[in-house]
């Protein structure tokens, strides 16, 4: 009997203790299998907008210098070289001159010869005009002294030698013209800077021969004013020019990096949206020149910028991350009425509950009313064991966050972002 009640004592006690630590150890395991999330919280801050693209730098302007005479580069001249800065009318080049200096002393000298032939022909003519007053004086005391025919002749001789006289003087003109232009050529075999700028390119050696009888052969390359200003060639797609063009308007600012110097950030501006688009593939494409300052020359010609264009900002907005928004919960963790927003089952509604149409079967008007409608989300948070939705009304996004135009949160709320990492936070 003893026995007996001993092993009921026993029993008893087992049994308590067994029921006693049910509770925490149920608590305990439930706990640990309880789901564990990822948070991220709703804060006040500014946002920014931007539209990202790649372009091409180049100089604001190209000046190809080329030879308007032939000949080999004088290798007695020192020439320019890359990079180098030059001003204008320097000395870039020089075709050797032996060929034009000796045209210009010939038609130096052909000029002196028709000047002689001129004089010639003038003294000519004055002494013609002498014999011919002497001529008809003497008529004029006798008619029979000089004969009808004689005056004639004299009439004549003058008007001969005033052609004569006449041609000279054209000659001259011809022969002038001809030595102005063997002078220009000479000078030309000077090749001189148009304006002060950067040479980028160099196609010419010392002693190279050049044939400038069919096309002017290039010489050097300048970029004028490359320290004050470098272009940025962007293509912009266009489903985002609309915003670019407003930028533009408003003269946002434009930041950008190069490859060359990863840990600068560079400031310009939109200077013009071009209308020339081009379509690669059915993508319809717009050039947008962007300028900036250059005065260390760190942007060189060719360089792939990165560019990020701000289209618009906001001050001081509630901004809901957007890993939050991007998250998308299995139907098993949502709470039963939120199911269907997971599931697919929802069907889009407007305002008055009709049914949306897909959108080729809109209208234009009603399609892009239908787009305005979009920008309604769905977050998740924590409602007990499951998950709950808040819907709200998102406007503009950087890389981040996105602006909270209209819902339930407050600042400081946890969002869901995903699941934690097996092992972590336990």
């Amino acid at each position: 009997m003893k026995r007996l009640i001993r092993w009921l004592l026993i029993l008893t006690v087992v049994t308590g203790t067994a029921v006693a630590g049910y509770g925490p150890a149920s608590a305990y395991f439930k706990k640990r299998n309880q789901t564990q999330w990822r948070f991220s919280q709703v804060v006040v801050g500014d946002i920014t907008s931007v539209v990202n693209a790649t372009g091409k730098a180049q100089p604001v302007r190209k000046i190809t210098i080329g030879s308007f005479v032939s000949g080999p580069i004088d290798t007695s001249v020192p020439m320019v070289g890359f990079n180098e800065e030059v001003t204008k009318g320097q000395l870039l080049a020089k075709i050797d001159t032996r060929i034009y200096m000796a045209n210009l002393k010939r038609d130096e000298a052909s000029l002196e010869s028709r000047k002689a032939d001129q004089r010639r022909a003038a003294a000519q003519l004055m002494q013609a005009k002498r014999d011919l007053d002497r001529a008809m004086k003497l008529r004029q005391e006798d008619k029979s002294f000089i004969a009808q025919a004689e005056m004639d002749k004299f009439y004549f001789t003058v008007l001969s030698l005033e052609a004569q006289e006449a041609l000279a003087v054209a000659s001259v003109s011809v022969a002038d013209s001809q030595l102005a232009f063997s002078q220009a050529q000479l000078e030309y075999c000077e090749i001189r800077a148009p304006e002060a700028g950067i040479i980028i390119s160099r196609k010419i050696e010392p002693g190279t021969m050049l044939a400038a009888s069919f096309q002017t052969p290039e010489l050097f390359v300048i970029a004028p004013i490359f320290r004050e200003r470098v272009d940025l060639l962007a293509s912009v797609d266009e489903s985002e020019i609309g915003l670019i063009r407003k930028a533009h308007l408003q003269q946002l600012p434009v930041s950008f990096t190069v490859d060359a110097h990863t840990d600068e950030l560079f400031i310009g501006k939109i200077e013009e949206v071009r209308m020339d688009a081009t379509s690669t593939q059915n993508v319809v494409t717009y050039p947008v020149i962007v300028s900036s300052s250059n005065p260390e020359l760190k942007i060189l010609p060719g360089m792939t910028a990165s560019i990020s264009f701000e289209v618009d900002s906001r001050k001081q907005v509630m901004k809901i991350p957007n890993s939050a928004l991007r998250f998308f919960p299995n139907s098993k963790q949502v709470r039963h009425v939120d199911r269907p927003l997971v599931e697919g089952t929802v069907e889009a509604t407007d305002e008055e509950g009709k049914a949306v149409q897909s959108e080729r079967t809109l209208s234009a008007q009603e399609r892009a009313e239908l787009r305005r409608k979009r920008n309604t989300r769905h977050v998740w948070i924590v409602e007990g064991d499951l998950l709950r939705a808040v819907p709200v009304e998102t406007g503009l996004s950087d890389s981040q966050h996105t602006e909270m135009v209209k819902g339930e949160l407050k600042v400081g709320d946890k969002l869901v972002i995903g699941l934690q990492a097996a092992g972590s936070g336990r």
